[in-house]
């Protein structure tokens, strides 16, 4: 990469899309923000683009600014399955193995609910199709595929005038063949229509889970494959060559042909990005436990961190039935980075419960119409309204005075509300704030102590439109001491996205007893693999790539696993004695006691290919710094510990210099996000104009 070309990041949320280019060596970066386009999402990229593109040039006194890639990062896949609005899709499957994804795990998320409502699957029974083959647990045949049989398949499929096809076969992962096999005939015999093997996405045990990703994946293949064509042919119109990557949801990024393949890996792109944006401002730092905080339009998410890597979980549901209660939505074997939905974003929808509470969320007013503020014709109340009337927002510098809010309009959808709880309008407005921060407090404790962390240890990062609104506030309520706001917050995902190093990830289930595992089967497996990965991070730009060895491994009986990592090396029976000591380390760590007699089990083998780790370095390239600690107006906000409101001084934060002490309460105002801090603290500008926050008031 030269010092003239910028690679530029978009991530498309669910109300706003951001943009962030970045030149090197300096890591000069320009931001922009543009309304999210439902209808047609890859025009508010291209506005995004030509906008940095222009503020580049600008800055640089040049006539064009040649990109060398674009890095995106989209929430399209996951609100097709939310919204049920994919294509029509076919599966195949073993005989006898038709209702896999009706039985699942025959167990209710919430045994008391007696409305209780199952997730529904994306492939209705009508439009599956059993083929008499089989596999043994060993991968061995035991019922062959013949050209009649799969002849048979495809008459059934043809009649079914679908798009798209999942192939799904007991114990593919183990044995890839017969999945194969199938695609082959099913190209060969209906071209056009999109296949997606299980074998290829998930090869790993539990039918129900692998058959539900591979059924995923086929759902929006087409319409993921024709928008990343059409975003590349946007790309293209405003500068050759350049090409288009995809961020996936393992915290790395690939070529956009793998994610066109494979889309059900772009799921959680946005979210993780924003963790590894956390993650660089945390190793810029010096701090080795970080609570990533994310709050956007739509979501709020967060992810605990510890030694500087993010979690990576390789189980994750999505589209749930009930938004916050675990085992409510579909099952997706994907390796993701480990992340909490925690609460409602800046456009969840507050309103009164059937019992007569205030409720905030699941629902969102999206872009369009937007909350009420927005004057867009939206009419429920917001989170984003509760923060204007509130006096968190400042109604004539939103997105820096390009956007003004309507307080009449807030005002009056907050007052409907009020009336309806029979409380003041203060009320209801800090009311809708104060769940909001006290789920997502309630929220990130829990997972914190689950994974044996006292939240006092961590420091948090806040990213998000609307995360740096509401990070002093949760992080009180955490009693966590210190936050830290990184430049360009509110596009935070976008810097993410440029921190992230090129990733892939492989995996293959094969259960066996340590003591019997077939190790010259283990290497064969991941020399193939590892070819394969290559030719992958290769078409992403990837050159230096460090390797990883990873099991999935538990004591034969059991029903949960341990991730075990370790270096890549020669695989041999001398493998056998690093991985049975790091997971009796693990599981001692976890567990405190080893299990006498035991005998451990290998489930599943794991692959990953990456990029070495950087900490980028990142500064704003136009002239927006200044150098005066001068307030631009004091404004009456309401703090909560007093319940009442009170004047604070308001601040351009980028006409603080670094070394700048301050004491809150206060307001830090950015073209971008907006940082309120609420109660007394001590507030730095660190020298890379990162804001640090220490909070001296928790009661």
């Amino acid at each position: 990469m030269t010092d003239t070309e910028l690679r530029v990041a978009v991530d498309i949320g669910g109300t706003f899309t951001d943009g962030v280019a970045t030149l090197s060596p300096e890591g000069r970066i320009w931001v922009a923000k543009s309304p999210t386009t439902p209808d047609d999402p890859g025009q508010a990229v291209s506005t995004v683009i030509m906008e940095l593109l222009s503020q580049a040039s600008e800055s640089l006194g040049v006539a064009q600014v040649p990109m060398r890639e674009v890095v995106h990062g989209t929430t399209l896949i996951t609100n097709t399955l939310i919204e049920r609005k994919g294509v029509e899709t076919a599966l195949v499957t073993t005989k006898g193995m038709r209702d896999a994804l009706d039985i699942g795990r025959e167990w209710r998320y919430d045994i008391y609910d007696l409305d209780i409502e199952l997730p529904k699957p994306l492939i209705s029974p009508d439009h599956r199709v059993e083929l008499d083959e089989r596999l043994n647990a060993r991968g061995e045949v035991l019922t062959e595929i013949t050209d009649a049989k799969l002849d048979a398949v495809v008459q059934a499929i043809s009649d079914l005038k679908v798009t798209s096809v999942a192939v799904s076969l007991l114990h593919s992962y183990v044995n890839p063949a017969h999945e194969q096999r199938v695609k082959e005939h099913l190209e060969r015999k209906l071209p056009g229509v999109a296949i997606s093997l299980s074998s290829d996405l998930a090869r790993e045990i539990k039918e129900y889970e692998r058959t539900s990703t591979v059924a995923a994946n086929a759902y929006v293949k087409p319409i993921v494959a024709e928008y990343l064509k059409e975003l590349d042919a946007r790309i293209l119109s405003i500068q050759e060559h350049v090409p288009l990557r995809v961020m996936v949801s393992s915290g790395g990024f690939s070529s956009a042909e793998s994610g066109a393949h494979s889309p059900i890996l772009l799921l959680e792109s946005g979210p993780a990005a924003g963790v590894l944006s956390a993650l660089n401002t945390a190793r810029q730092h010096g701090i080795d436990q970080v609570l990533a905080f994310d709050m956007g339009g739509t979501t709020a998410k967060a992810c605990v961190a510890v030694g500087g890597e993010p979690p990576i979980a390789h189980h994750f549901e999505c589209a749930r039935v009930e938004r916050f209660k675990r085992g409510s939505g579909l099952p997706i074997l994907i390796p993701s980075i480990e992340l909490i939905e925690i609460g409602a974003g800046g456009g969840s929808i507050a309103h009164r419960n059937r019992i007569g509470l205030l409720n905030i969320g699941p629902e969102s007013s999206g872009s369009l119409p937007g909350p009420a503020c927005y004057g867009r014709g939206g009419t429920n109340p917001t989170v984003t309204d509760a923060d204007l009337l509130l006096g968190y927002l400042n109604a004539d510098r939103f997105l820096g005075g390009e956007m003004k809010l309507a307080v009449d309009e807030a005002t009056a959808a907050m007052q409907r509300l009020a009336d309806e709880l029979e409380v003041s309008l203060v009320n209801a407005a800090f009311g809708i704030c104060n769940i909001v921060n006290e789920n997502m407090a309630s929220a990130a404790r829990i997972h914190i102590a689950e994974n044996g962390y006292d939240p006092r240890d961590f420091s948090m990062v806040a990213t998000g439109g609307a995360g740096p609104v509401h990070a002093v506030e949760v992080a009180r309520k955490l009693r966590i001491p210190r936050v830290f706001v990184p430049i360009a917050a509110g596009a935070g995902s976008c810097l993410g996205m440029l921190s992230a190093p090129a990733r892939i990830d492989r995996s293959w289930s094969n259960p066996q007893l340590i003591d019997e595992v077939a190790w010259d089967d283990v290497a064969s497996n991941l020399t193939s693999l590892r070819t394969e990965a290559e030719a992958e991070l290769k078409a992403a730009g990837a050159t230096d790539v460090e390797w990883t060895i990873g099991a999935e491994m538990r004591y034969y009986g059991q029903g949960a696993e341990l991730s075990i990592n370790i270096p890549y090396e020669a695989i041999s029976s001398s493998t056998r004695q690093r991985l049975l000591g790091e997971f009796e380390r693990q599981y001692k760590l976890l567990y405190g006691r080893l299990v006498p007699e035991a005998a451990p089990q290998v489930i599943t083998w794991r692959l990953v290919g990456r990029a070495p780790t950087k900490v980028h370095h990142f500064q704003w390239g136009d002239d927006r710094v200044k150098s005066s600690v001068t307030p631009t107006e004091s404004r009456s906000i309401y703090l909560p510990l007093r319940k009442a409101y009170g004047e604070v001084d308001v601040y351009d934060r980028y006409s603080l210099p670094a070394g700048t002490v301050l004491s809150g309460p206060l307001i830090l105002e950015e073209r971008e996000s907006t940082i309120v801090v609420g109660v007394s603290s001590e507030v730095s500008i660190l020298p890379d104009l990162t804001v640090s926050i220490s909070i001296r008031e928790f009661d």
